[in-house]
């Protein structure tokens, strides 16, 4: 049986495979020890492991990446000096997968043996898992009790999550829903509610296809492009007058190869499969002298699980990064929309399924922004006379962002790092894209079975119900503040009563403490109770005799965990329990939801390790915040959701002697 693939979001990754095997400009060889791997590097990967006789016509990697050096080394590279590159690479063979390191530099394999668990899915598998689905007798006979045939719809296979049952063992497995292929532009408009099969991509076979009864297919096609929508309204709302962000001078920034400089920043980037966007060597510049802030920082996981319990539904508890792949779902910006026209577009180059180098164009931009604020501003009322009126004096606010989209399914996610000139950094994540939507019978809210249809989401059109979930995105940051031997201090408000003497009865003061291990910074992290949590440097003074310290604050919405750490989904995913945790640098320890995501149990988890227990005062320490909202859908949110922000951000405290804002040029 052929399977159509449309417009899905198979689409954009068969563009890009089309540009690489067309030859599209490929990046240049590596200039640092952080840089991503080129073309070329992914050309060596493969012509190593086929001389050491490790790949058949059967392998397929689901992830090739950068091997880091170790840190010292890293930090003690200059120009000029040799570039060690290693790689790690997941070599998949039928139901078998193998974890290889490469020297790249010495031309050999140093490590080979079968992976500890399942890796990321494959695009092969995704058109396999959709293939299986459509020739299985029960699907079609499912297809048949509702008017429909294969010809007529499309499946999209999703990650079936681990509830640790003996059908798991050996196996993996993926669900795989329908929807009627689309007239237009939302694939997702039209669900085939109650029928889905369940296939094993290591077996190659469909274990079960569940049909819990016929739910009316939703009639709306619910368009999204402008064509679409003047049909529907007939018409736009009125063009309004350009506004825009742009550089007419030029940028105040500079990339040589892949460090920017700008302002008081300087920065390392480079582009993996699993996370995306890895910033690294982050320094600040203070009148003058580069001082370390992060060593890197970069996504770390992503968790999305849905709250509706149906037996098509209660399954989906998404890891994004580690089951997907936040940088292979990587997106060509759009200039004008996702960006500013006049940004900076890079091209990236990452590995498909058969290791051959994936040029994605255009995937990361670099654009500054003059926020329309002041970076600081004071108006002097003792300095008027109304022969001499004195203006207010400050400074416009500009700032540096770096951002990529990936889209994983129905949702697109924007990923920024947002620099500004007070030393301050921002990151955050945009959320948008569709709703994933049930087929329901009801129609209004009116209707009888509305009640039932709603109890787990919100009815936001006629036959269909976007049930209620959760978003968290963890962010993995390897504090160097001032050097590598950092502390953490949590500095609580406590209510505090003042003396007899003063009429004041209530104010509140600060508590301060400093776990010395990864159990004891545990247990401080209370949402709930108001405090600032730290990163800092007490081997080091700074101004008054202060320790220099980086601030993590909230700045956005926070998903609070509701669920049990019993259940199956969060075992996997513990770290939504506590917004932030502290542990030792471990080069090895780089994704919260461990090295394996797919189908894991998790026993390789922040949460596991973290049990250790190990020291955590004056060393090498890395940082893991959690951002995320619970999303309750709305009306609004339908056909495509308005962009909802998740932020945080990285304040100085104490590092700088004074404002370093205080310095930006006066608008002449």
């Amino acid at each position: 049986m052929s399977v159509k693939l449309h417009g899905t979001l198979w689409t954009s990754w068969a563009t890009l495979a089309l540009a690489a095997s067309l030859g599209t400009a490929l990046a240049n060889d590596a200039t640092h020890p952080l840089d991503g791997l080129t073309a070329s590097e992914h050309e060596a990967v493969l012509e190593i492991l086929k001389a050491d006789g490790k790949l058949t016509d059967a392998s397929r990697f689901p992830l090739v990446a950068l091997s880091e050096p170790e840190k010292a080394m890293v930090k003690a590279w200059k120009a000029g000096d040799p570039i060690p590159r290693s790689v790690v690479a997941i070599v998949k063979e039928g139901p078998k997968s193998f974890r290889a390191e490469i020297d790249l530099t010495g031309e050999a394999i140093t490590s080979w043996g079968e992976a500890e668990g399942e890796s990321m899915v494959l695009l092969e598998e995704f058109i396999g898992a959709m293939e299986l689905a459509l020739g299985a007798p029960e699907m079609v006979a499912g297809l048949e009790k509702r008017g429909l045939t294969p010809d007529d719809v499309f499946c999209l296979p999703l990650t079936a999550g681990a509830f640790g049952g003996d059908d798991e063992a050996g196996r993996r497995l993926m669900k795989v829903p329908c929807y009627v292929n689309p007239t237009g532009s939302n694939f997702y408009a039209k669900p085939i509610e109650g029928l889905f099969a369940t296939v094993d991509l290591n077996g190659k076979e469909v274990l079960a296809v569940t049909d819990t009864g016929v739910v009316p297919v939703p009639e709306d096609p619910w368009g999204y492009t402008a064509e679409e929508l003047k049909a529907r309204f007939g018409g736009l709302r009125p063009e309004m007058k350009p506004q825009t962000v742009s550089a007419p001078e030029g940028a105040n920034y500079s990339i040589d190869g892949s460090t920017v400089s700008w302002d008081i920043w300087r920065f390392h980037y480079r582009i993996d499969k699993r996370p995306g966007l890895v910033l690294s060597m982050i320094d600040v510049n203070d009148r003058g002298t580069w001082r370390p802030v992060l060593y890197q920082a970069h996504l770390s996981e992503v968790f999305v699980p849905y709250m509706d319990p149906d037996q098509g539904w209660y399954w989906r508890t998404y890891m994004d990064s580690g089951e997907y792949g936040f940088g292979i779902f990587m997106s060509p910006l759009t200039p004008g929309v996702d960006c500013p026209k006049d940004a900076t577009y890079l091209d990236i180059t990452l590995s498909d399924d058969m290791g051959k180098p994936f040029p994605v164009p255009g995937a990361v931009c670099v654009f500054e922004r003059a926020i329309g604020d002041p970076a600081w501003r004071h108006f002097e009322i003792f300095a008027q006379t109304p022969d001499n009126p004195v203006p207010a004096e400050g400074r416009p606010a500009t700032e540096l962002v770096m951002r990529y989209a990936s889209e994983v399914g129905n949702y697109d996610y924007l990923i920024d790092y947002v620099f500004q000139q007070d030393g301050g950094m921002r990151i955050g994540v945009g959320s948008t894209g569709l709703d994933a939507v049930k087929g329901v019978a009801s129609k209004s809210m009116k209707d009888p079975t509305a009640e039932a249809d709603t109890r787990y989401g919100t009815l936001i059109a006629p036959n269909l119900v976007a049930p209620n979930h959760d978003h968290y995105f963890n962010f993995r940051m390897d504090f160097d503040i001032d050097g590598e031997a950092n502390d953490f201090m949590k500095a609580r408000m406590v209510p505090t009563t003042p003396a007899d003497d003063v009429p004041r009865r209530s104010m509140w003061t600060l508590e301060r403490s400093m776990p010395k291990t990864e159990k004891a910074a545990r247990s401080q992290i209370n949402p709930a109770s108001p405090a600032m949590y730290h990163i800092m440097n007490r081997n080091v003074e700074s101004g008054l005799g202060h320790n220099p310290s980086y601030m993590l604050m909230p700045h956005g919405s926070f998903a609070y965990g509701q669920m049990m750490v019993e259940d199956p989904p969060v075992r996997r995913n513990a770290y939504i329990e506590n917004q932030l945790w502290i542990t030792p640098y471990n080069k090895d320890e780089r994704y919260a939801g461990g090295e394996y995501a797919f189908q894991s149990s998790g026993d390789d988890t922040l949460m596991t390790w973290t049990d250790q227990d190990r020291a955590i005062d004056n060393r090498d320490i890395v940082a893991w915040y959690t951002v995320g909202f619970h999303h309750v859908p709305r009306m609004e949110d339908w056909p495509v959701m308005p962009m909802h922000w998740s932020t945080f951000m990285l304040k100085p405290f104490n590092f700088f002697p004074h404002n370093p804002a205080i310095t930006i040029p006066a608008v002449q």
